[in-house]
């Protein structure tokens, strides 16, 4: 969780999206071009050194030097690839962000603003690819300069191979030919290093993601949470992250059944007592236990499986109703789902929208109140029914009567 907190979301998506096909496009097409470059090349290198080859030095000079241009050329491309690949991110970011916050950004009246920020880093992407061509355009030409001079080069040497009767006429006329076939690849050879220096870039960026460890990881011999009771414990436990000490010696046991009300002021630690239990993080002292077990010490998927959560910031997919619900429980009947719509006070909501269950709620459920969010993700909880509870102010958006109507439902769910 710590790195999805530290990366932005528009910068994983540039990797995941723009970066990946640049290298798709290098292992497919130009991938293909590169292998037929060099095995066309290779066999009508032979076939010249075969005719004659003292005149076939000539081509293989001339490879050579596009070759050594080509390799400048990648170096010079890397830095810039590399900046665009990242000035990309930031792009996708800001563009993200404005997609999601558009309601916030109207509502202060601040899209001028946002279209000027979003416009400098457009210019820095514009001036990043103008350097990009610049670099083009000076070496770029080289390759069809050459590719158009070498026909001529070993017509007028061949000459005068022929003239001294080192070599038959028929022997010129197939040489030449041959060196014009060797002019495409030298002309395609530029085009060729700008897509494999894209793709170079973009592979040092997901190679980044890739080289990550998970933080957070299950021991070597994990126990599986089956079916446990609910008791929770925090065994004298401390938490530090980033050199800042966010809780020192907590120590509270909650047996099973019961319910603890924890209050705080904001940054107090609240939700990072959420979070050491899920075991999104771990503890630095102490231990965090359920049913006497560390939570260090089970598979993450059996433990996060026995707990639910519902957070004030809820989450919906861009799907109906039914499927947002059922995400907590996906084999779930529709006769379930029902069921904790009705606990979850959303059902009579639901069932009065023109295509009920089946109502598609938008992106993160821009379609629904704040309200009926709230509670499709309660009764999400409900369906899942786990032994673990926690509320994280997750009754705010609602009025008196709807929260205090599910305070008892938690109660009684909670006693059996």
């Amino acid at each position: 969780m710590g790195y999805f907190e530290d990366t932005n979301t528009g910068e994983l998506m540039a990797r995941v999206k723009d970066d990946v096909d640049k290298i798709w496009n290098a292992m497919g097409y130009v991938g293909m071009l590169v292998i037929e470059v060099i095995i066309h090349v290779s066999m009508v290198l032979y076939c010249m050194f075969s005719l004659n080859w003292k005149l076939a030095f000539v081509p293989l000079a001339t490879m050579i030097l596009c070759g050594t241009v080509a390799i400048i050329m990648e170096r010079k491309l890397d830095k810039i690839y590399e900046d665009i690949s990242e000035e990309n991110a930031v792009l996708t970011t800001v563009a993200e962000e404005n997609l999601a916050g558009v309601r916030t950004v109207k509502a202060f009246a601040r899209e001028k603003h946002e279209i000027e920020k979003f416009l400098s880093h457009n210019n820095r992407y514009y001036e990043l690819n103008v350097s990009q061509a610049k670099v083009l355009t000076k070496y770029y030409p080289l390759f069809s300069f050459v590719g158009k001079v070498l026909p001529v080069c070993s017509t007028i040497l061949g000459g005068i191979f022929v003239m001294n009767g080192e070599m038959t006429l028929g022997a010129l006329v197939a040489f030449v030919e041959y060196s014009r076939n060797c002019t495409w690849p030298m002309e395609m050879l530029g085009w060729l290093t700008n897509d494999v220096s894209s793709a170079v870039a973009s592979y040092k960026k997901i190679r980044k993601i890739y080289a990550e460890q998970p933080k957070i990881k299950n021991d070597e011999h994990p126990k599986v949470l089956d079916e446990i009771r609910g008791e929770i414990c925090f065994d004298h436990a401390g938490f530090v992250m980033d050199g800042q000490k966010i809780l020192q010696d907590i120590n509270v046991t909650v047996p099973a059944g019961k319910t603890l009300g924890i209050m705080g002021a904001t940054g107090s630690g609240k939700s990072s007592i959420v979070n050491l239990l899920q075991r999104f993080y771990d503890v630095t002292d102490g231990a965090v236990r359920i049913d006497g077990h560390d939570v260090r010490q089970v598979t993450q998927e059996s433990l996060r499986q026995n707990v639910g959560v519902v957070q004030q910031d809820v989450f919906l997919f861009a799907a109906s109703i039914l499927e947002n619900i059922r995400y907590g429980k996906p084999g779930a009947s529709e006769e379930e789902v029902a069921r904790a719509a009705k606990l979850a006070e959303i059902y009579d909501d639901i069932v009065a929208l023109p295509e009920g269950f089946n109502t598609y709620v938008g992106e993160r459920g821009t379609l629904l109140s704040g309200g009926q969010k709230q509670r499709i993700s309660i009764a999400r909880i409900f369906l899942k029914d786990p032994p673990v509870l926690i509320l994280d102010e997750a009754t705010s958006a609602l009025d008196s009567v709807t929260e205090a109507k599910l305070q008892e439902t938690f109660e009684k769910l909670a006693h059996g």
